[in-house]
């Protein structure tokens, strides 16, 4: 089930919210803590015909509760005689309020920190006389909720129900799906949350299909939360969909990458995707890499293959296979090879390239140039790491400052913190000149300021929107050995201008 969390501050406004979130929900969380008025919770619950969980939260449980102890329980009291489905108590009060009624009892506990010992707690929870036992602490990693995972992936009664707080927390409430959580907490829409990073029902609709997930679901893990990583699930998951795979996405976070092959085996996670900011720090940990990882020192397809996990570097294939074909298509003759059609590839002639940013997908990009020509450069504003990257592949360090007077024939946008202005770290629109070809992976698959910039002045683009489509397929058919039908594409991300 979802349960739908509304925290309203008026009490006129409280029935509108709550019979808002009943057309989405399963259930639905009223938290009193917000309302800067006492309620009637028998005439609020009335107005929704579903069950109704009520809560009551102090702050250090990371509720809004600015009366006295005494009050809040009074009210939680109340709140028991209206007869709601559900009433949430701290574990530490929970014997202070008697059961009444059919009101069942979520007993809670909230730790700021790192959790206690589990078992000890649940068993404190059961005794007295929760019918549901709730766990909340920050998920800001996977690791912290490993010791959460490991009881609810166990059958017990009372059940468990868990919340993560913090944008990773996600990731833990599908896991809790898959294990068989009671329900799932949601906030209506953003803004609305009752806890930071708490996920929209629209998230966990539109972009997680979480009702499709069962016991049997295969995880596909992909590291971060940002809106890039947002689409490419969407998209995934639509694919998954269409090819009736039993398989969905799954957003990680970790810290120690030390431990993340052991949890990835915990929670049977064969296939992994990596964002370009991170597809640096896995590389290390893989037990097989294929040439373009080791030389580049980038893995975006992490892949669990005869109990070995085996590092992949895709990004570079697609950004040179759609560079070419962008190129013969709008130059044509320019690059043309006898015999061989503009989909098979070209050399570049005499073209110098430009990388702006030293990050993991820069490497990922020059590598997969230098398959083609020699003539590269690379700058970042930190002229340090592009110093860096620059030795490492042999090619051309640019200072930040000088990359005005570089000629180049193609640029290559590589890192999403640089951005067009006239500070020292930022780019003056005027580095872009007809007829260049400018190429732009930094984020994908949204074309940035620098693509716009671009096509107003006349600058040759290759469209970041075609990049995507060609390095998603290739993760999608990684991950599902299935090919990517494509028409989910446009289905899913509609073309817009700009």
């Amino acid at each position: 089930m979802i349960c739908i969390s509304v925290t309203p501050k008026s009490r006129k406004l409280a029935k509108a919210d709550l019979l808002n979130a009943a057309r989405h929900a399963d259930m639905v969380e009223l938290c009193l803590d917000h309302l800067i008025k006492q309620p009637d919770v028998g005439d609020l619950i009335a107005a929704v015909n579903m069950p109704v969980l009520i809560s009551c939260r102090r702050k250090e449980d990371g509720g809004e509760w600015a009366g006295s102890e005494d009050e809040r329980q009074q009210l939680l009291r109340q709140a028991i005689v209206a007869g709601p489905a559900f009433v949430e108590l701290e574990l530490d009060v929970a014997t202070k309020i008697k059961r009444y009624g059919e009101t069942k009892r979520v007993v809670s506990y909230t730790s700021t920190n790192e959790p206690g010992n589990v078992v000890e707690i649940y068993t404190q929870a059961a005794a007295a006389g929760a019918d549901v036992v709730k766990f909340s602490w920050p998920t800001r990693t996977l690791d912290a909720t490993r010791p959460l995972l490991a009881a609810v992936t166990q059958k017990r009664t009372p059940p468990i129900v868990g919340t993560g707080l913090g944008r990773a927390g996600l990731m833990f409430s599908l896991l809790g799906r898959k294990y068989g959580s009671p329900w799932l907490y949601a906030a209506l829409e953003k803004g609305m949350e009752a806890y930071p990073g708490q996920p929209t029902i629209w998230e966990l609709n539109d972009v997680y299909g979480w009702r499709t997930i069962d016991a049997k679901t295969r995880f596909v893990g992909i590291c971060g939360f940002g809106s890039p990583e947002t689409k490419t699930v969407r998209v995934l998951n639509a694919a998954l969909d269409r090819l009736n795979l039993n398989g969905r996405c799954l957003p990680l976070a970790w810290g120690d990458t030390s431990r993340l092959t052991a949890m990835l085996g915990e929670l049977k996670i064969r296939s992994l995707i990596v964002n370009p900011e991170m597809a640096g720090h896995i590389p290390e940990i893989a037990d097989v890499s294929e040439e373009a990882v080791a030389d580049a020192n980038y893995c975006d397809v992490f892949l669990n293959r005869n109990d070995q996990w085996q590092a992949f570097n895709t990004l570079w294939r697609s950004v040179l296979r759609v560079v070419q074909r962008s190129l013969a298509e709008q130059t044509p003759g320019v690059l043309e090879t006898p015999g061989v059609s503009p989909a098979d590839g070209h050399e570049f002639h005499r073209m110098n390239i430009l990388v702006i940013g030293a990050n993991p997908a820069a490497r990922s990009i020059i590598y997969g140039f230098q398959r083609k020509t020699d003539t590269i450069s690379i700058a970042d504003p930190d002229d340090h790491a592009a110093e860096e990257i620059s030795k490492s592949f042999g090619v051309r360090h640019v200072r930040f400052a000088a990359v005005y007077e570089s000629l180049a024939d193609v640029l290559v946008f590589a890192h999403p913190a640089i951005t067009i202005g006239h500070r020292k770290t930022e780019l003056n629109p005027s580095i872009l000149r007809p007829p260049q070809v400018v190429v732009d992976v930094s984020q994908l698959p949204d074309s940035s300021e620098f693509v716009r910039e671009a096509r107003e002045r006349g600058c040759r683009v290759v469209e970041p929107r075609a990049i995507f489509a060609d390095w998603i397929a290739a993760r999608f058919k990684a991950i599902a050995g299935a090919e990517f039908p494509a028409e989910v594409l446009e289905a899913v991300l509609p073309t817009t201008a700009g």
